[in-house]
């Protein structure tokens, strides 16, 4: 249920750090980090989307992280495949939430690929709120791909700026991010969706991020209440 009390904010995006951390901490294996992180990462959406942010976004896979073990990868893109599944569709479907992928599609697995682009054709039509998840994602490479098709669509030098190159980022109808969370202590963007963060407000939390629950979203949302954003004025 959405908030009157305080300023809620409508795009709200989390670099998900701290999954190996946290289950170096408790004994377990890299994989069950990953797998508890998924877990956190549904319930902070579930929280998010009942206090009336439309749009989360989540820092799933970025194009570095294919520098990981060929084990770690291929858990962390079983773990994609259940966001896709026919249950989680269903979910989505149920509790009325889009999901979009932003990020090249040129390395994803056919398979995958197939069921994102199913789960974004049947949820196309819901508008309680958009889970954007970025796979194979970077802004530098969103920005160079974005100037790439305005030449491909025979803009000249005068006609690049600043809104030709918005029209054309993945998924442009996804707003600038009003805030960024990042968990587990580290103070950095790490190529997190560098055009649409331009104004944000950054926030950086010390825990680890499978650890995150409903509770702390309602204290980013009054942190971010408490936030005096002049955008330059």
């Amino acid at each position: 249920m959405k908030d009157e009390q305080v300023t809620i904010p409508i795009h709200l995006g989390f670099i998900m750090d701290g999954n190996r951390r946290w289950a170096k901490a408790q004994g377990l294996s890299a994989f069950e980090g990953h797998k508890e992180g998924h877990r956190a990462a549904k319930r902070v959406a579930e929280a998010c989307f009942e206090r009336g942010i439309s749009y989360v976004t989540l820092y799933a896979f970025s194009t570095e992280n294919w520098r990981r073990t060929v084990d770690e990868v291929s858990y962390l893109m079983k773990l994609l495949a259940v966001v896709v599944s026919i249950k989680e569709i269903k979910y989505y479907q149920k509790n009325e939430i889009r999901i979009r992928f932003l990020g090249s599609r040129d390395h994803i697995d056919s398979m995958l690929l197939k069921a994102m682009e199913k789960a974004e054709a049947e949820t196309k039509d819901l508008t309680r709120g958009t889970l954007a998840v970025c796979l194979d994602y970077g802004g530098h490479q969103e920005i160079v791909d974005a100037v790439k098709l305005c030449l491909k669509d025979n803009l000249s030098s005068e006609d690049i700026n600043a809104e030709a190159i918005e029209q054309r980022l993945y998924c442009p109808d996804i707003p600038p991010l009003d805030l960024v969370v990042r968990t587990s202590g580290e103070q950095r963007i790490s190529n997190f969706m560098l055009w649409r963060i331009y104004y944000s407000e950054l926030l950086f939390l010390q825990k680890h991020w499978p650890d995150m629950t409903k509770t702390d979203v309602t204290a980013i949302i009054e942190e971010y209440d408490r936030r005096s954003r002049r955008f330059g004025g």
